[in-house]
C-alpha cells in the first residue's frame, strides 16, 4: 500500500487494524508482542511520535467487563451454576476478550494519532 491509502481516515484506520505503519501500510509497526519498531522498514517513518498510554487497555477493559459481568449475571440468573463451572467458563473469556483485540487496538490509536498529527501540547504555544 502507498501513502495515499493511509491518507484518508479509513485507510488509517486499515493501517492501525492491522497492525501496519500510519504513513505506508507496508512495514510491520510491532516487533514485540506491545512494543514499537523504532521506525517502519518500509518507509523510513520514526515511531518516536507514538504514544497511545493506556488508551487502548481502558477501552478493551471497558468492552470486556461489559461483555464478561454481562455474560457472568445472565448464566447465573438463567442456570445458577457452581463456581466451578464461572471459574472454567470466563477465565479463558477473560483472556479472550482481552488480549485478542489489545495490539490492533493499540495500532488503530498510533494510526489515528498519525493521521490528525497529534502531539503533546505546550503551554502558550499556538498550533498552526
Amino acid at each position: 500500500m502507498t501513502e495515499k491509502t493511509t491518507g484518508t481516515l479509513s485507510g488509517s484506520i486499515r493501517a492501525g487494524v492491522s497492525c501496519r505503519c500510519p504513513r505506508c501500510a507496508g512495514g510491520k509497526l510491532f516487533q514485540g508482542f506491545l512494543t514499537l519498531r523504532p521506525r517502519c522498514e518500509a518507509c523510513g517513518l520514526d515511531y518516536a511520535f507514538a504514544d497511545s498510554g493506556d488508551g487502548p487497555a481502558v477501552f478493551i477493559m471497558l468492552l470486556a467487563g461489559l461483555i464478561v459481568v454481562g455474560a457472568a449475571l445472565v448464566t447465573e440468573a438463567v442456570y445458577q451454576p457452581p463456581f466451578w463451572v464461572h471459574a472454567v467458563l470466563w477465565l479463558p473469556l477473560i483472556l479472550i476478550v482481552t488480549l485478542g483485540p489489545l495490539r490492533p487496538m493499540k495500532g488503530l490509536m498510533i494510526a489515528l494519532q498519525y493521521h490528525h498529527r497529534a502531539g503533546e501540547s505546550r503551554i502558550g504555544e499556538r498550533r498552526p
